[in-house]
């Protein structure tokens, strides 16, 4: 997506764009891809949506709505960032697709320091608890910005160990949208010396679906993953997963095989993660390290035929009726339909604004619940 400044005018479509149910981050990133400006995009919607099925209008987010949420953000002290923007954060920026928008609050600058997360078990163990913090802390004085989820155990002790030095909370639910709610101090602490993140409305309430979603932009900020005892069917694991997948360092610290929150991190090692027993450790991982950068990548896959509608409709329900309510990727449903994979992905932009399936920002797709 290249960088750009949008007008005023130009951030309001972008940000209705963005709130217009349906339209998730794979499906906003394809029709800017494909339409340009995001007032061409709202204008192609309801068309679109009634390609693939949907029966009722479908009705964008309103200006009115819009322009109430950015005058919110204003009396708060909050800030808007647009995917486009050239202040959005370049380890969002590169993300396959980006969140379309951002909305920060706090002091923190994160453009010329490294970060590095720290998750782990909410039931953590006191030791688990010590060496989050001490390693929070340590990763701190050596200038490193500490990123997590503000989750209960190890996130919270990780966020409380680096207050002072730098710490980044991602939120699942919206930026005054305040969980778990024993978190409050710690949230407003952050908001006033470090940096809260959410890609959700101000004041939404954050369901379990959401928080894959964050753990990818904790990940996404970051230039590793350190993970402080996971159980095996762990959502720290999920942060581990989306970064191997942008390409970012995974690192583990060992536990006892006693220790069912251990699970999780010693088969992370045994896996091929970095061990981790001091925060010397991380250090010399993360220096070897390069940060994000963003390119400026074209419009692809639009340029040779903007207008393949008729390719499209000639496969849009052959690629519906592969979907279940199990996730399925959308690599595989190229490979089943036999269509290009362009085709596949402009059918499943049509799918989801009908409200007939789910695009997952990670690539797997499933029916709509």
């Amino acid at each position: 997506m290249k960088r750009t400044t949008l007008s005023p005018a130009g951030r309001t479509a972008w940000l209705r764009l963005a709130r217009t149910r349906g339209v998730g981050p794979v499906t906003f990133n394809e029709l800017i891809k494909r339409f340009r400006t995001a007032e061409a995009a709202l204008d192609a919607l309801p068309d679109l949506a009634r390609k693939g099925g949907r029966t009722t209008a479908l009705v964008p987010a309103s200006r009115d709505e819009a322009e109430a949420e950015q005058d919110w953000l204003d009396r708060i002290g909050a800030r808007l960032l647009c995917a486009c923007e050239p202040d959005f954060p370049d380890g969002l920026a590169v993300l396959d697709p980006p969140p379309p928008v951002i909305t920060t609050l706090g002091p923190l600058d994160l453009s010329d320091r490294a970060a590095c997360a720290m998750v782990g078990a909410r039931s953590a163990s006191g030791v688990g608890l010590r060496f989050a913090g001490q390693l929070a802390g340590g990763l701190g004085q050596h200038g490193v910005i500490v990123v997590s989820g503000l989750a209960r155990g190890i996130d919270g002790a990780a966020h409380a160990a680096s207050l002072e030095t730098g710490t980044v909370a991602v939120l699942a639910g919206g930026l005054t949208s305040i969980y778990p709610p024993e978190h409050r101090d710690l949230h407003a602490a952050i908001a006033e010396q470090g940096l809260l993140i959410s890609e959700s409305p101000p004041g939404y309430s954050p369901q379990a679906r959401d928080f894959p979603r964050r753990n990818r932009l904790i990940s996404g900020l970051s230039l590793g993953v350190v993970v402080v005892e996971a159980a095996e069917r762990s959502g720290s694991l999920i942060t581990a997963r989306y970064a191997l997948e942008q390409g970012r360092e995974v690192m583990a610290v060992p536990g006892s095989p006693l220790d069912p929150r251990a699970k999780g991190t010693n088969r992370l090692l045994r896996e091929g993660a970095a061990l981790i027993e001091s925060v010397e450790d991380v250090i010399a991982i993360l220096s070897g390290l390069k940060r994000a950068s963003v390119g400026e990548s074209g419009r692809d896959g639009y340029e040779d035929d903007p207008d393949e509608s008729g390719a499209t409709d000639a496969v849009r329900e052959r690629v519906a009726a592969l979907l279940s309510p199990s996730p399925i990727s959308r690599d595989e449903l190229v490979r089943l339909s036999g269509a290009p994979a362009r085709i596949v992905l402009a059918a499943l932009v049509e799918l989801e604004l009908a409200g007939r399936c789910e695009i997952d920002p990670g690539g797997s797709v499933r029916l709509a619940c």
